[in-house]
């Protein structure tokens, strides 16, 4: 009769234990797991007033990552020393800890909350290290009544050692997977540097630029750039809403001789036709209702620097005017003043409209455009520099990434594949938005097609009408998925069935159906 009481005990430690496991398979990061724990501690094994603690490794001292009954902001005080109470005594000699009667120990009468000594009569404490290794990384503790009423097993502080070497795994688990994923992002920063920095030896790429590029429509950007740059000549950048024109005006201040003076940057689209004025020219005190005081205008603060007017045809035809002056005279009034203030600014203009056409449609005064047009720039459209999209998707992934504290390892071939057949309308901003939403939409480290925005998977804008089944359809979802199991597991069958889902034999066949040559993602260290 005991040998068989003595197996169901046995047989549902090992469930417990198993479901323990499981719990802590679940949940992605370790905190989150516990408070499940200690319920199942509770529920299933009578252990109550259940606590872990954690070595926060900063401070050196044990942090209460979860306990019964205290509130998170009383866990956030909770911090034990080296010998500090029992839990501290546990944490320096890494051995276990039990008191048998708690309503005889002062220490846990003081510390009680709404307990009294009567309710402690015939409580058990137990406090067990938990061990990474020789290293003691923190402590479980739980309390139990050993009455026979409310449970009729229960399991000692023997069985709280299991559990603890449970929690020890898991954490052990984790800090390799962070530092699996500092490497991958160490190695993936290095490579990303080298390839930027064969850039700029092969004189693809200026250094120290936010430009990013390196196809031949940039090329011709670079050489341009490195000859306008040190004059101190008027350029007018031209090019579709998107493109970066602003990014070419900085770079152009950047290189040039008043680097180290203020780079101001209005937009003239932005401003209503009343106040466009003061805010390039500035005003007196009491120039008009609401001046009180008086304000230095953009041409005033970029003294001795570069101002940058983009959008330069929204200007209205009476501003146009007083900009050709500026550009002759090199002086300004201020609105309501009456003297001359002399600047000394290098103008850059940027505008996504025909400027040619609209001064034959006579929207825009041709002597100020031939007084800006002085250093044309054309920045090409996105479609034009194909080759740069994976460049510039990679360089938005790795920014949003650690905007939005996530990692991306990679964008699928499929997302690729769609991002350059893409028309880019929106150009380098429109490409920017998505990555950036591909990133949130994320939850595998990678970018797949799916998570792109629905718009670059549409017949109209990829130019191209339905022309399969929705059975091919499927299989070649399929085959992208089995594809990308088998590129993440590094050729392991076994390890992408399992990550699909599916059995062995079914990814075999699979893969001999759709003709996938597996050996080709295994890994050269195998």
């Amino acid at each position: 009769m005991n040998g068989t009481i003595l197996l169901e005990d046995e047989r549902l430690e090992l469930e417990l234990l198993f479901d323990i496991a499981r719990t802590f398979d679940k949940y992605v990061e370790l905190r989150t797991a516990l408070g499940p724990l200690l319920s199942l501690l509770e529920t299933r094994a009578g252990l109550t007033w259940g606590m872990v603690t954690l070595l926060d490794r900063k401070t050196g001292l044990l942090k209460i990552e979860e306990a019964y009954g205290l509130t998170a902001e009383e866990k956030a005080r909770g911090l034990y020393r080296l010998g500090e109470g029992l839990v501290g005594r546990v944490f320096e000699s890494g051995l276990p800890i039990t008191v048998n009667d708690l309503s005889q120990d002062n220490r846990f009468l003081n510390r009680a909350k709404n307990r009294t000594k009567k309710d402690m009569e015939g409580l058990t404490y137990y406090c067990v290290p938990i061990r990474s290794g020789n290293a003691v990384i923190g402590t479980l503790s739980a309390e139990r009544r050993v009455d026979g009423e409310e449970m009729q097993r229960v399991w000692d502080r023997a069985f709280l050692e299991k559990a603890s070497s449970i929690i020890a795994d898991s954490a052990k688990l984790r800090e390799r997977i962070m530092e699996e994923q500092f490497r991958f992002q160490k190695n993936e920063l290095d490579e990303k540097r080298f390839r930027r920095s064969e850039s700029i030896e092969s004189g693809r790429i200026a250094e120290g630029s936010a430009i990013i590029g390196t196809g031949n429509a940039m090329r011709g950007i670079y050489e341009m750039l490195s000859q306008v740059a040190p004059s101190d000549a008027t350029v007018l950048i031209t090019g579709e809403s998107g493109t970066g024109k602003e990014l070419i005006a900085a770079e152009v201040h950047r290189l040039s001789r008043r680097a180290a003076e203020p780079f101001i940057k209005i937009n003239c689209a932005a401003l209503p036709e009343s106040i466009i004025e003061s805010e390039l020219f500035g005003h007196e005190k009491g120039a008009f209702t609401g001046a009180m005081s008086m304000h230095k205008g953009k041409f005033e603060q970029a003294h001795r620097g570069t101002l940058f007017l983009d959008e330069i045809g929204e200007i209205p035809p009476q501003i146009q005017v007083k900009l050709l002056r500026v550009l002759q005279e090199r002086e300004i009034e201020r609105v309501g003043g009456v003297s001359t203030i002399k600047v000394d600014v290098r103008l850059i203009a940027a505008t996504n409209r025909n400027l040619e056409e609209a001064v034959k449609a006579g929207r825009f005064r041709e002597d100020l455009y031939y007084r800006l047009n002085v250093f044309p720039l054309r920045c090409p459209s996105l479609r034009e520099r194909k080759s740069d999209i994976v460049l510039l998707a990679d360089h938005f992934a790795e920014k949003y990434a650690k905007k939005n504290n996530k990692l991306i390892k990679r964008i699928s071939s499929p997302a690729i594949d769609l991002l350059t057949s893409y028309s880019w309308p929106g150009n380098v901003r429109e490409l920017e938005n998505c990555i950036e939403r591909a990133v949130i939409l994320s939850t595998d480290s990678v970018i797949h097609s799916y998570n792109l925005p629905p718009s670059l998977q549409s017949p109209g804008s990829t130019s191209t009408e339905p022309n399969t089944t929705l059975e091919a359809a499927l299989s070649r979802l399929e085959k992208e998925l089995i594809i990308e199991a088998l590129k993440i597991s590094e050729g392991n069958m076994s390890a992408a069935s399992r990550r699909l889902g599916i059995t062995e034999r079914q990814m075999g066949l699979r893969v001999h159906h759709y003709g996938i040559s597996w050996k080709l993602y295994r890994s050269t260290k195998m």
